[in-house]
């Protein structure tokens, strides 16, 4: 992590039934046990996507955006964030991949680590 404040995703290739694959996920610690969270894009696409934003590295930061949503019959508010791997380029572009948790599991680590911050 670059600051308290700031976490990256890093990516990792791995094999698996002879063909290479990347993985993308966050480290980090939870009530002192180290944690390791799965993200992937929201589609097939959105590998090449990361490819770019990546742009031959291991790292990139996680971009939080807040959402909430407001259910009209309700009236009840449902509060979450959605995330992406982003990064700046040298001309201040910035280039940004969504991504979610890999599993339900992925999802329940990452906002305790976040809660954690």
């Amino acid at each position: 992590m670059a600051n308290a404040k700031t976490i990256m995703v890093q990516r990792e290739p791995v094999e698996h039934k002879g063909k290479m694959y990347t993985n993308y996920f966050v480290k980090g610690t939870v009530r002192g046990q180290a944690v390791k969270v799965r993200l992937t894009p929201p589609d097939f696409g959105g590998l090449a996507v990361l490819d770019i934003v990546f742009n031959g590295g291991n790292e990139a930061e996680l971009a939080l955006k807040p959402y909430e949503i407001t259910d009209a019959n309700t009236g009840k508010v449902v509060k979450g964030n959605s995330f992406a791997a982003r990064d700046v380029g040298p001309n201040g572009e910035v280039y940004e991949c969504k991504l979610k948790p890999f599993r339900a599991s992925d999802k329940n680590l990452l906002d305790m680590l976040l809660n954690g911050m």
